[in-house]
């Protein structure tokens, strides 16, 4: 697919007119968030979703209750909304493409289909390295046993990782051995994989940058995140461990790569830091992210808002960070009790009070009706005057919520 890496002088959808509605694809949290800071500012918001009552059908204007590449559905959302964004990297990208025909895509088809497919996006990672001096691991594609047989020694130790579809750890296996990598690729029922090199992390790291359809881009203040179980768990920024130097050429590796891409919205970029100082970069998110759930609390122009600017071609926000912040994710475990005894599970609601008396505790629920182990709930966001009084912050609400604490809290 063609990338178009031109700029465009901006036309601006004003808000608070009569066409000023703005579509997306996606009715989940992120799609939720995005029709807040859409209806801030005066617009509407259309979204397209097959699931009834979703986080952002319950506050958008307009739900096209429909499949991302039904024809009837696209056409009702187009009439709806001449710019179109979408809030997760699987929609298909020729959806995306129709609605470009004729209209405003925010961001573009072929910018999503890169970061659809692993090893089309190692490949544009490695390009632009080339320039910004930022690799991602060292890697190898397998679609047939062959590949196996192939792979580098030096690949492995690695994590087998299918090419398509893979999110929040799902779609990966960690193998050491030649024969492991064999049994797990076997046990992907034929998908396509990328074989990577397990590096020596130190911690992971995420950037959010945004650009404009006239080239203009910001980038956020660096993010230090951790994981459990391949979800994220926590989010700290200002990173606490971050160098200067090393928080320089990450950003710098972040706009020279939305540039390449000539990508028009939110990416967020993650990356790796190892133990020896380097950086790894390892896979972009072509909307907002997690990770940048703390910018609604903490920063002068949330993510969100962001990506509204974006879309509707308005100059984008300021991304001064006002306050330290740490953000917890809520997954649907904290709704379960379980019985030591008997191991039975019960439900009950969280101490939802008891953590909005926390200073500087932001609760977002996601509207979700039911609660369920690994689902994404909601998340908290706490800001303070210093980065330990809000991992201290955090620490005191995973004691309320029964959950682990992290360990730099």
């Amino acid at each position: 697919m063609t990338i178009d890496k031109q700029v465009h002088p901006r036309q601006p959808l004003l808000p608070n007119t009569v066409s000023s509605c703005l579509g997306i694809l996606g009715g989940g949290q992120l799609g939720r968030m995005f029709a807040h800071a859409a209806q801030a500012i005066g617009y509407k918001v259309a979204v397209l979703e097959p699931e009834a009552g979703c986080p952002a059908a319950q506050v958008a204007e307009h739900h096209v209750q429909a499949n991302y590449d039904d024809e009837a559905g696209m056409s009702v959302l187009h009439t709806l909304a001449s710019r179109v964004t979408t809030e997760f990297e699987n929609v298909p990208a020729d959806s995306l493409n129709y609605f470009a025909r004729d209209g405003f895509v925010s961001p573009a088809g072929a910018c999503v289909s890169i970061a659809q497919d692993r090893l089309s996006e190692k490949h544009f990672f490695t390009r632009c390295a080339l320039n910004n001096g930022v690799y991602p691991a060292p890697h190898w594609g397998i679609a047939t046993s062959d590949d196996v047989k192939s792979a580098p020694d030096d690949l492995l130790p690695g994590i087998l990782k299918t090419v398509r579809m893979g999110y929040d750890g799902k779609g990966q296996v960690r193998v050491r051995t030649r024969e492991e990598l064999a049994q797990a690729f076997a046990g992907m029922n034929g998908q396509h994989c990328v074989l990577e090199k397990m590096l020596p992390l130190a911690y992971e790291v995420s950037v959010l940058v945004a650009r404009g359809v006239d080239g203009e881009a910001v980038v956020y203040p660096i993010a230090e995140n951790v994981h459990r179980d391949g979800i994220l768990f926590t989010t700290v920024v200002p990173s606490p461990n971050v160098s200067p130097e090393i928080a320089k050429k990450a950003q710098a590796a972040a706009l020279d790569i939305i540039a390449e891409l000539g990508y028009v919205g939110v990416l967020c970029i993650e990356f790796f830091v190892l133990d020896d100082g380097t950086l790894a970069v390892n896979e972009m998110a072509p909307r907002p992210h997690n990770s940048g759930h703390y910018t609604i609390d903490a920063c002068v122009t949330s993510q969100f808002e962001q990506q509204v600017r974006a879309l509707a071609q308005l100059p984008l926000g300021d991304v001064r960070q006002h306050s330290a912040a740490a953000m917890l994710n809520i997954l649907g475990d904290v709704w379960f009790d379980t019985d030591a005894a008997t191991n039975k599970e019960t439900m009950r609601e969280p101490a939802w009070d008891q953590i909005m008396a926390i200073p500087g505790a932001h609760l977002h629920l996601y509207g979700k009706a039911e609660a369920r182990r690994a689902r994404k709930m909601g998340h908290i966001t706490f800001v303070a005057g210093t980065i330990a009084e809000a991992q201290k912050a955090l620490a005191n609400a995973c004691t309320i919520l029964g959950i682990a604490a992290p360990e730099q809290a």
